[in-house]
């Protein structure tokens, strides 16, 4: 059953990447600063670099807005002082490891390079339950709704073997007779269909069944988790190393990054582009010039227009980007002077409003940090953006409310310290990652990815087709574009990625009049 999920890919992938010379003006070339420019340092752009070192291709430039490499990898020294730990605010796991001798996730295998200090967290096997009333024992709520997602996985599958089209994860749970008429029902599904940890955990989904794709969410398990169709494995690990996680990427760029290729503290403003090159304008009124760029912007930024283009971009690129949805996943941290909450890892809290604080992680336990009094909640999807519009101390109040309801007879002490990012106010992130909508299409996702006008470039962990959302997506696409660049610098141009010309309904609308 679960092979047809390869079949699908292979027919999502079907339009070619068709490299070609191109002629070019016989006029002298004005001198650029560089073959290629990488816009963004995150992941996919420092996979990128490392790919044009290895195929001979050093006259490159990673241009990175932030004062360090690591894009959305970033992490926070927390706590009281005297008692601080590096904790993570972007991407905190490894999502499917390695199975025996079976394909590893080049995250782990970076991680192991590395030396990264990780702890396998156990999302299902340690968890309590909890809801507005104090402790409520509704695992079997809980376990009912792991059954669910699987079943809708299942279902999903059968969609594609009878190219039936996709539609959101909300009308699976309807057709397989799940619902959730209770807040513990609903927090349950949250768990799974909103936090998605066992199947995507940090980065993939953070909104609502209505939000995601059906299909797509359940591809995205299987590539990731389930080895009988490639992934990787169904274990995850957490980064716990006090050099923080983006450390894999920063000591494998300076392996091979010399000072002269990497540009930091210089936002991009404008990008100019044509057949003949591209031109990069900073906000601090320097002017970049290449053959090609390589844009590994995050697709909320492309979305939000925090960068312009010139001239526009063609529309089926504009509608690829507009058809991605970018998610936000929010990490509210808090240290008390000692721990007073649940004994296991996890903590699951059902709120009369859905999606209010409701997945808890003790980070004061084995195997983390004991003793440290940390604990953190997160929130997801609107319920994360609208947070982020609040001021922290009215965070900070609501958050101790969710924690007094869990814990109606514990006298709670305020917290030594207190934390969370914005990343959806971010312009720089507009987000924390990207999230297949039931609207989205594989021409959406071809072109998301396509080259425009020969010489702009994109990749990123959006544009992956098998793992957008997740770390090793944005080292795939990297990987990949960056090769097909080569290629192309090599043979002396080339078309580039293929666009899909217009993305259009298997079957056209029928309308009837009487």
């Amino acid at each position: 059953m679960l092979l047809y999920f390869l079949a699908y890919l292979n027919f999502l992938s079907a339009t070619p990447h068709v490299f070609a010379h191109s002629a070019r003006d016989s006029a002298a070339p004005t001198p650029k600063n560089a073959t290629v420019l990488i816009l963004g340092g995150g992941v996919a752009g420092v996979i990128a670099a490392r790919t044009l070192e290895q195929q001979g291709i050093t006259d490159y430039i990673i241009v990175e807005a932030r004062q360090e490499l690591g894009g959305r990898m970033q992490n926070y020294t927390f706590g009281a002082p005297g008692k601080q730990y590096t904790v993570e605010l972007g991407p905190n796991w490894i999502q499917g490891t390695q199975e025996g001798n079976g394909p590893a996730n080049p995250i782990l295998i970076l991680a192991e390079k590395h030396n990264l200090s990780t702890q396998f967290n156990d999302w299902y096997g340690s968890i309590m339950t909890y809801d507005y009333n104090g402790y409520n024992d509704y695992l079997d709520v809980f376990n009912d709704a792991v059954d669910a997602y699987t079943n809708t996985t299942i279902v999903a599958g059968e969609r594609v073997d009878q190219q039936l089209v996709d539609t959101n994860l909300l009308t699976g749970y309807g057709i397989i007779g799940a619902s959730s008429k209770t807040p513990q029902e609903a927090a349950s599904i949250y768990y799974q269909a909103d936090w998605e940890c066992r199947f995507k955990s940090m980065l993939v989904d953070a909104q609502t069944p209505e939000q995601t794709s059906w299909i797509a969410s359940s591809w995205g398990n299987n590539f990731t988790y389930n080895t009988d169709v490639g992934g990787f494995s169904d274990s995850n690990l957490m980064c716990i190393d006090q050099r923080g996680f983006k450390t894999i990427i920063q000591e494998e760029a300076q392996e091979f990054l010399k000072p002269e290729q990497l540009l930091l503290n210089s936002t991009v403003d404008k990008i100019t582009y044509s057949e003949d090159g591209v031109t990069v304008s900073l906000t601090n009124g320097r002017s970049l010039s290449a053959d090609y760029a390589l844009c590994t912007f995050s697709v909320g930024v492309l979305q939000y227009g925090d960068v312009a283009f010139e001239p526009t971009l063609p529309s089926w690129k504009v509608e690829a980007i507009q058809s991605m949805v970018m998610a936000t996943y929010t990490k509210i941290f808090f240290q008390f002077p000692e721990d007073f909450w649940f004994s296991t890892e996890m903590a699951l809290y059902a709120d009369k409003q859905r999606g209010r604080y409701p997945v808890w992680q003790s980070m004061d336990h084995v195997g983390f940090f004991p003793g440290s009094g940390i604990v953190f909640v997160t929130v997801t999807g609107d319920f994360a953006i609208r947070t982020e519009a609040l001021s922290d101390n009215l965070v900070q109040d609501e958050v101790m409310g969710v924690l007094r309801a869990m814990y109606p007879n514990t006298t709670i002490p305020d917290p030594l310290a207190f934390y969370f990012p914005r990343w959806h106010s971010n312009p720089l992130f507009r987000g924390s990652y990207s999230n297949w909508p039931a609207s989205f299409f594989n021409g959406h996702s071809q072109n998301l990815r396509a080259t425009v006008s020969e010489r702009l470039w994109f990749a990123g962990e959006a544009t992956s087709l098998k793992y957008f959302g997740f770390l090793h997506g944005a080292y795939f696409e990297g990987l990949d574009v960056a090769q097909q660049m080569a290629i192309c610098i090599q043979e002396g141009g080339c078309v580039g990625i293929q666009h899909v010309e217009n993305v259009m309904n298997a079957e056209p609308y029928t309308i009837t009049t009487t």
